[in-house]
């Protein structure tokens, strides 16, 4: 009988051993298909921004220096890729807890696709002599790639991290993807400029439609940058300095006739000077140089940096700079 019951007991705890070895095997199957999934998705979401996306608008600014009909033919190439990109999103094998994800992420792509396909169809036009009409259109179907950007950032990507948590697994990412580029995308007559490679313009020949403008970056005297209104910098080398003033190209366009402006106010006079950049790039930082002579020593300065708008920009908030100082020898 004590062997019988000690046979039982070892039994009992083999079984619950096989138990707890199988429930472990299960979990761990599962969480390696949910693992798997993620990792799947965010291989196919970016080679839908790398392989498509980001080809595509290269292709749409440089349109004008190609035929329409070249265009076309590659907006159809990318096309055809975004259709394959879906079609191996349907492929892929979809946990139960992956569901809802694996519909808005099918949802994303086939916006993406429907996107390109309306494109295809109107980038002649928009290449060709009724570009702005075409660019209207343009303008309005880039929303599809706008709300597919929103259907994965804000859907697909968190009830796939949703899943994941709910199954122990945590502190593994999902790869985003991005495919409208910037939101000028949206507006016709940057579309426009864009497309054709000549920027809008106004009755008097400036340019004053999209996204334009520049940014005061810093300012500097020789090797000291100097610090905002509220500090007193204590500048040496003598009354006629040499301001360097860094200027960025905020806007998507690049820009002519960028002229900066520098004023120092000290012991009740103003000194001024100025230059002109002949012209900035998108992105870009200048740097250019301003003397300015005259100014007193050992009295207090006011320094103001200005960079005038140029045609077009609505902000100019970002394009001046007041500093406090005092000229030494």
């Amino acid at each position: 009988m004590v062997r019988r019951r000690i046979a039982a007991g070892v039994a009992v705890v083999l079984l619950i051993v096989i138990v707890l070895v199988i429930n472990g095997c299960l979990k761990s199957q599962k969480q390696q298909s949910l693992k798997n999934y993620n990792q799947s998705v965010g291989t196919l979401a970016q080679e839908s921004e790398t392989q498509v996306a980001q080809p595509l608008f290269t292709e749409l600014t440089g349109a004008s220096s190609k035929s329409a009909i070249d265009v076309q033919q590659q907006v159809n190439q990318l096309r055809m890729q975004a259709q394959k990109i879906a079609e191996q999103a349907r492929a892929l094998s979809v946990p139960g807890e992956m569901s809802e994800a694996q519909r808005n992420l099918l949802l994303t792509l086939d916006l993406r696709v429907e996107g390109i396909t309306k494109l295809a169809a109107l980038v002649p036009t928009a290449v060709g002599s009724q570009s702005k009409q075409a660019s209207n259109q343009i303008a309005a179907d880039m929303e599809i790639f706008l709300a597919s950007d929103i259907v994965y950032s804000q859907r697909a990507a968190p009830l796939i991290q949703e899943a994941l948590a709910g199954s122990g697994i945590h502190g593994l990412s999902t790869a985003p993807s991005r495919f409208l580029p910037n939101l000028g995308w949206l507006e016709p007559n940057t579309v426009a400029s864009r497309i054709t490679g000549q920027s809008s313009t106004s009755q008097n020949g400036q340019t004053v439609t999209g996204n334009h403008g520049s940014a005061l970056v810093s300012t500097s005297v020789g090797t000291n940058t100097l610090a905002g209104e509220g500090t007193i910098n204590h500048v040496t080398g003598g009354g006629s300095p040499t301001f360097t003033v860094t200027l960025e190209n905020s806007g998507e366009f690049p820009e002519s006739n960028v002229k900066v402006d520098v004023t120092v106010t000290a012991g009740g006079k103003q000194f001024k000077a100025s230059h002109v950049v002949n012209q900035t790039q998108p992105g870009t930082k200048v740097n250019v140089e301003i003397p300015v002579s005259g100014i007193p020593l050992a009295v207090a300065s006011k320094i103001e940096v200005n960079i005038e708008g140029v045609p077009g920009e609505n902000d100019l908030e970002n394009n001046k700079a007041t500093y406090l100082a005092i000229f030494s020898q």
